[in-house]
């Protein structure tokens, strides 16, 4: 594994939308993120302690022991903010052909993190970019469904693996993947490919608090493996899933 690594194309925010359209992906430094989510860095890096007490996915059918993350479910319609009753995280095989078809059970999320202004910031963000590039100007608001995951990849095994099912779609209308912290490792590469062409991006989001931002229905797109170059290493995630209709769920 090299540790070559290559720059994020990394857009302004009033660049998001259009790149979203045109490209069906956009980057954000920590810097835009803090601008487009209308909230203060410092406020979103106060966040990365509840990172390091995740605990273990027990449903890894690789038999690892790399992967450790909590799991909570969100409802945003306009300004307003709701956390729902701890649910289940199901996919259909469609999507993710390794957990695919398993109710996952995992810890919620840390009533004092969900409980910070800046969390409700993030979750309107991730709401309002979504509605604007799925919804035409001037629909009435409706409700969003957001999944958030917080990931902790570590290397416990040799190797960890962010993305064990491999290149995927979600199944929702858009995904954010804010990196929170890399440390002390090689690999970690993000890969953005076309879902019906030939073209792809790859690039290593780096920097504590930067973002990638995913239009599902056009793109699929996968972390490759990490390697330890220190004790403790890890690369830490925070995944929102943003989905109209509902969460997904069992087929009734």
């Amino acid at each position: 594994m090299t540790t070559t690594t290559f720059p994020p194309p990394a857009v302004e925010a009033d660049q998001v939308l259009p790149q979203l359209r045109a490209r069906g992906y956009a980057v954000l430094n920590a810097a835009t993120v803090s601008q487009w989510a209308a909230c203060a860095l410092p406020d979103l890096q106060g966040l990365r302690p509840d990172w390091d007490g995740l605990p273990p996915d027990n449903f890894l059918k690789d038999g690892g022991r790399y992967r450790r993350r909590r799991h909570s479910c969100f409802v945003v319609q306009g300004e307003h903010v709701e956390q729902v009753p701890h649910r289940s995280h199901w996919q259909p095989l469609e999507y993710n052909a390794l957990h695919g078809g398993m109710e996952r059970w995992f810890e919620p999320m840390l009533p004092h993190t969900v409980a910070q202004p800046v969390w409700a910031q993030l979750l309107r963000a991730v709401a309002g970019v979504t509605a604007a590039l799925k919804r035409p100007a001037g629909t009435r608001p409706e409700p969003w469904f957001i999944e958030a995951h917080q990931f902790r990849i570590d290397t416990t095994d040799g190797i960890g693996r962010p993305t064990p099912e491999g290149a995927h779609r979600d199944g929702v209308d858009l995904v954010a993947v804010f990196l929170i912290e890399r440390s002390g490792i090689k690999g970690g590469e993000t890969r953005v490919f076309e879902a019906d062409g030939p073209n792809g991006q790859r690039f290593t989001l780096a920097e504590p608090w930067s973002l990638l931002l995913l239009d599902d229905a056009r793109v699929i797109h996968e972390s490759t493996p990490i390697q330890p170059l220190a004790d403790g290493a890890h690369r830490d995630t925070l995944v929102l899933t943003c989905r109209s209709g509902g969460f997904q769920g069992l087929p009734v």
